[in-house]
């Protein structure tokens, strides 16, 4: 009995340094960039930069108010665009093809260099992300039938007085975030630590091996594709670095599995936001499914064809 406990303290223990190291390296990003967007907002940059794209997102059959959501999305995790719809006359319709939109594309810049860190490439995850969004897009909305709901209770929308008080909520969300992130990834690394430590990590692949297999991923992506699924990658990230660092996965297995979390990942928290608001499941969680599995077997055609060609 000493035993199993002294390994689920050494493990416990030997975790806590690492994820403090993981939380100091998000904030850092994290941060910054909501204060800068918190800025943008109250200045109404993102507002006009809404109004400029109002012609593509004629074209998806949304109107051109709600490019104000998918541009926020862009810079902050997807509490920010739900508070923003839920300020707009929009229909369940118009709400489901915005959801996948942002279920792609959400917190962008902080989410992309954490897929950096892990090894891929900043500036084709970015794009990959943005295009696959807008792609999903317009062909949801030819599938998605013509009433799919009706307009949604408007509610108010906050606005500040003075940078006073813009600044002091920022800094609750900041502060509430921060304790946030500092729970979860330092829970997760020590249930990462446990895991490994009992060789359960095995255990884990080996049940997801058959769907990997299935989406072009290798059997060491198992428990980084489950982790990404449950968690999200700003969230999963610290188990992601940890395990590209220690090379527990090879650079091209994880460069792979970051195309497929690229497009889908958070299956359960993210879903849940927009199934709350109205949102049905199936039309946000399928449609990404699909498009992860075709990007990853599209990028595994081509690294083929080169190989060939080399």
């Amino acid at each position: 009995m000493n035993t199993l406990s002294n390994r689920i303290y050494t493990s416990t223990a030997s975790a806590f340094y690492k994820a403090l190291k993981t939380v100091w390296w998000l904030l850092k990003i994290i941060l910054p960039i909501s204060l800068l967007v918190s800025f943008l907002q109250y200045w109404g940059v993102i507002t006009q930069i809404a109004i400029v794209l109002k012609p593509v997102f004629s074209i998806i059959g949304l109107p051109g108010e709600s490019a104000i959501v998918f541009i926020s999305s862009i810079f902050l995790p997807l509490y920010g665009p739900i508070a923003i719809i839920a300020t707009l006359p929009l229909t369940i319709r118009e709400i489901t093809i915005l959801a996948l939109m942002c279920l792609i594309s959400h917190n962008l810049l902080v989410e992309t260099a954490i897929q950096k860190k892990t090894g891929s490439s900043a500036i084709i995850m970015f794009s990959l992300r943005l295009i696959t969004s807008l792609t999903a897009a317009f062909v949801l909305n030819f599938l998605l039938p013509v009433h799919l709901g009706a307009n949604h209770v408007v509610q108010k929308s906050i606005e500040f007085g003075n940078v006073g008080d813009m600044l002091l909520n920022w800094a609750k969300n900041a502060g509430f975030l921060s304790i946030k992130i500092s729970l979860i990834v330092t829970g997760l690394m020590v249930l990462q630590s446990i895991l490994k430590e009992f060789n359960l990590l095995s255990i884990i692949s080996k049940v997801f091996a058959p769907l990997m297999r299935v989406m072009g991923l290798s059997n060491d992506s198992s428990f980084l594709w489950f982790v990404a699924q449950t968690l999200g990658l700003t969230y999963g990230s610290a188990v992601m670095i940890e395990e590209v660092n220690n090379h527990e996965i090879s650079p091209s297995s994880a460069d792979l599995l970051n195309y497929h979390i690229a497009i889908n990942h958070s299956l359960l928290e993210d879903t849940l936001l927009f199934v709350a608001i109205g949102v049905p499941a199936g039309w946000i969680i399928g449609p990404r499914f699909v498009l992860a599995i075709l990007v990853v077997w599209s990028v595994r055609a081509i690294m083929t064809l080169k190989n060939k060609k080399l």
